[in-house]
C-alpha cells in the first residue's frame, strides 16, 4: 500500500496546481538543476514536464495519509522497513523492487476538477489499483484510461471495518483473464503476522469500453493498437 486515505481526497490533493515548496520531491528536483526557489513557479505551470508533475503527485501540503498521520504532504512508509519518506521516493524504491501498488481511500475519491494529471502520475508511480468506497464519475474514468483499476468496496466495508494498517498486501484475482464490466473480483488481504483475509472488490469498469481500454493497458494503449491493426502489416513493419 503506497497511502491510504479517507473521504473526500480531491484531485487537487492528488495533484495540486499551486506553488511548489522548496521541500518537496519536485523542489529538491527543480533545485537539482540549479533552479532558484523564486523560479519555481506552481505545479499549473509545469504540467508539461512529467519529471515535477509526477513528484508533486500526493504533495498537496494539506495531504493526510493515515501511513504517517503526523506528517501533511508527501509523506509515506517504505515496507517491509517502515521507514519514513515522500511518496514519490517510496514508489521510486518499489519501481526498483517490481513491486506493484494500490492506494486505498474512503468515498468519493477524486472528487473535484477533472485533473488529467491527478490520473496520469497516480499511474507514472506505480499504483495499479485504486480501492476505495467510491469513486467520482470523471476521475473514474482518467483513472481507467490510464490503465489504473478502480476497485470498490462492498457495501459497509472500509478501511476501518477491515482494520487496515498499510502493511498489508493485497492479492486480486481473475484480472489476466481479462476483467467483465462491473465484475466482482477476489481480494486476498496478505496481514503483517501472517494471516490472510478475502473480500470481494467490486471492479468500476462500468462499460464494454472502459473494460477494453483497461484491458489494453490504457485508452492511448488501445487507440494506438487500433491504429496499427487498421493499417495493415507493411505500414506496421515500417513503424517498425
Amino acid at each position: 500500500m503506497l497511502a491510504l486515505f479517507g473521504d473526500m481526497l480531491t484531485t487537487d490533493h492528488i495533484s495540486p496546481i499551486g506553488d511548489i515548496g522548496a521541500d518537496t520531491p519536485a523542489g529538491r528536483y527543480l533545485s537539482g538543476f540549479g533552479v532558484a526557489t523564486a523560479d519555481f513557479v506552481n505545479y499549473g505551470a509545469r504540467r508539461l514536464n512529467h519529471d515535477v508533475m509526477v513528484r508533486g503527485t500526493f504533495a498537496n501540503v494539506r495531504l493526510r495519509n493515515r501511513l504517517t498521520p503526523a506528517r501533511h504532504g508527501s509523506s509515506t512508509l517504505l515496507f517491509p522497513e517502515g521507514e519514513p519518506m515522500s511518496i514519490h521516493d517510496a514508489a521510486m524504491h518499489y519501481q526498483s523492487r517490481g513491486v506493484p501498488l494500490v492506494v486505498v481511500a474512503g468515498a468519493e475519491y477524486g472528487a473535484g476538477s477533472s485533473r488529467d494529471w491527478a490520473a496520469k502520475g497516480t499511474r507514472l508511480l506505480g499504483v495499479r489499483a485504486v480501492i476505495a468506497e467510491s469513486f467520482e464519475r470523471i476521475h473514474r474514468s482518467n483513472l481507467i484510461g490510464m490503465g489504473v483499476l478502480p476497485l470498490q468496496f462492498a457495501p459497509g466495508v472500509n478501511a476501518h471495518t477491515l482494520s487496515l494498517t498499510g502493511r498489508e498486501a493485497f492479492d486480486v484475482l481473475g484480472i489476466s483473464a481479462g476483467i467483465e464490466p462491473r465484475a466482482q473480483l477476489q481480494c486476498t488481504v496478505h496481514r503483517e503476522d501472517g494471516s490472510a483475509q478475502t473480500i470481494q472488490l467490486l471492479a468500476r469498469l462500468d462499460t464494454t469500453r472502459e473494460a477494453q481500454d483497461y484491458h489494453h493497458g490504457g485508452l492511448l494503449h488501445r487507440l494506438v493498437r487500433q491504429q496499427l491493426a487498421a493499417s495493415g502489416p507493411t505500414d506496421v513493419r515500417g513503424l517498425a
